[in-house]
């Protein structure tokens, strides 16, 4: 079974914006990169710090505590396949955004 979040039109950020979302216990960041959209979860796994105002250069984030770097299309830490933001991918249907939680077998 597949857990979609329908995104609200007013939280779909701008191009090259970001948004802040609550889903269900999750706190996400959705962005918006040259009219691809990616969700992360908004918290480093390095040692939690929230990654929504980290700096943005194309789809490389770096976390404003301690200076790591994610890829936003796989969610790993550049050079690293150890390390990884937990990521979801967006789903767009007759213009409407999805965010998918977890998929089912």
């Amino acid at each position: 079974m597949t857990l979609r979040f329908e995104v609200p039109r007013e939280k779909v950020p701008d191009l090259g914006g970001r948004t802040f979302l609550k889903v269900e216990d999750k706190f996400l960041v959705l962005f918006n990169i040259n009219e691809q959209f990616y969700a992360i979860d908004d918290s480093c796994p390095h040692q939690g710090a929230s990654l929504f105002s980290g700096k943005l250069e194309g789809c490389t984030l770096q976390c404003g505590a301690h200076g790591l770097k994610f890829d936003l299309t796989s969610g790993f830490m550049l050079n690293s396949t150890h390390l990884k933001v937990s990521s979801y991918p967006v789903e767009i249907v007759e213009e409407q955004l999805f965010i998918v939680l977890n998929q089912g077998e």
